[in-house]
């Protein structure tokens, strides 16, 4: 009876959750308000100085110093890896596996990330702030394809997959701007070192040694390398998701979904959200560091992607997914304006003032949820009407084909 109560009450719910696509985005959103709450009340300061606590490491070890860069650098580099994995298995099997699958939502992400970095630019430019281009460039996978789930057969399959495509390749667009733009300097022993490491993990399959333990050891020290190299340490988790051989990838995705999206990016929302609001907040938010960040997000990543769309489509390079409208794929970009996780990631990187960086992090919080209702509203209204059309289309058809039996003379 206890274990059947337990199931029922517990077990059973707690399945659900997890099977459902939307919990990661509203479990995310929850952590984001709860932490901004208790970082504005009388327990802030302990609160903000609770994820600062210094975590003494082994001597002579070069590790992160305190639980929010254990965070930051080793826990985001389990959500990289699983990221890594997700961009392999697509490339080799999945959306992205030929180059005509690929064309739409690779040119849609590119888009999506040149025009929110232009339109931050155009306000930023000359400023102290213009370092923080790469804020708006990013879209939360897990946030965008919860709202987008959540509106049901109102999205069509294919235009969520177009989704799930260009969030992916976008990510992987991050991670090359991160690597390239938004480390420190470059330690060449540690870096050259990391190198060998992944050119042995990619030799062990042709040496006819199985994928093992061993390969756990070395993606570790891979990431103790990049960690110290000056090339952020959450490119290792990329690099060694790369080397997974593929009868690996959806065992090893299966394992790492749960801890990855429910506990780890919980305590990353937790960790960095963390804002106190200033008396002066409204003029805070009225500068150009915020003003960059929501235009990128809101107007420039729609803008990005529907243009570099349009333009393919145009030159018959590309054509859109099945069943599904401008209209539509308009909602689908106001979507990708939900930055969120990654933006929040590259703004800690980008700035060094926490004030700036609590600014900074407004900016993407209030984007990110403008984007979220927008998008959602648009897709509802105009998911029906779509809908509707393409049964209407589809009945016309039905009704204007011939019948194969009857031969015509």
């Amino acid at each position: 009876m206890a274990k059947t109560f337990l199931r029922k009450a517990i077990v059973n719910p707690l399945q659900r959750m997890v099977n459902d696509s939307r919990s990661v985005g509203i479990i995310l959103f929850a952590c984001s308000v709860l932490s901004i709450v208790i970082a504005n009340t009388s327990s802030g300061e302990a609160y903000i100085a609770f994820w600062n606590t210094a975590i003494p490491g082994p001597p002579g070890l070069h590790l992160p110093h305190s639980l929010l860069h254990w965070i930051n650098d080793a826990l985001m580099t389990l959500f990289f890896f699983l990221v890594g994995m997700e961009i392999k298995r697509e490339l080799l099997t999945g959306e992205l596996s030929s180059l005509k699958k690929s064309l739409l939502p690779l040119f849609a992400a590119i888009g999506g990330m040149l025009a929110p970095a232009a339109i931050f630019l155009l306000f930023n430019k000359q400023t102290d702030f213009q370092h923080g281009w790469g804020i708006p460039m990013a879209t939360d996978i897990a946030f965008s394809l919860g709202i987008a789930s959540m509106l049901g057969k109102k999205v069509p399959a294919s235009l969520k997959t177009f989704l799930m495509a260009l969030a992916i390749i976008d990510d992987l667009g991050a991670i090359i701007v991160i690597a390239f733009f938004y480390g420190a300097a470059i330690q060449w022993l540690y870096l050259l070192c990391g190198i060998g490491i992944v050119i042995v993990l990619f030799l062990f399959p042709r040496l006819k040694i199985k994928f093992g333990w061993w390969n756990f050891v070395l993606g570790i020290a891979l990431w103790y390398c990049f960690f110290n190299s000056g090339i952020h340490a959450t490119i290792a988790g990329v690099l060694f998701a790369l080397t997974i051989p593929l009868p690996w990838l959806e065992k090893l995705e299966h394992r790492l979904h749960v801890p990855v999206y429910f506990i780890m990016l919980p305590l990353f929302a937790l960790a960095n959200t963390a804002i106190v609001i200033p008396p002066e907040f409204i003029a805070a938010l009225n500068s150009s560091l915020n003003h960059g960040i929501i235009g990128g997000l809101f107007i420039g990543k729609p803008l990005g992607i529907i243009t570099a769309c349009w333009l393919l489509v145009k030159l018959k390079w590309g054509e859109l997914p099945r069943g599904v409208s401008w209209t539509q794929l308009a909602g689908i970009g106001i979507l990708a304006g939900i930055g969120f996780t990654m933006s929040i990631f590259i703004t800690m990187l980008a700035f060094e003032d926490a004030a700036i960086q609590d600014i900074a992090k407004s900016g993407v919080l209030i984007a990110s949820v403008i984007a979220m209702v927008t998008g959602y509203t648009w897709l509802y209204l105009s998911g029906g009407k779509n809908m509707q059309a393409g049964m209407e289309k589809v009945k016309h058809n039905r009704s204007a084909k011939p019948s194969k039996n009857i031969k015509l003379s």
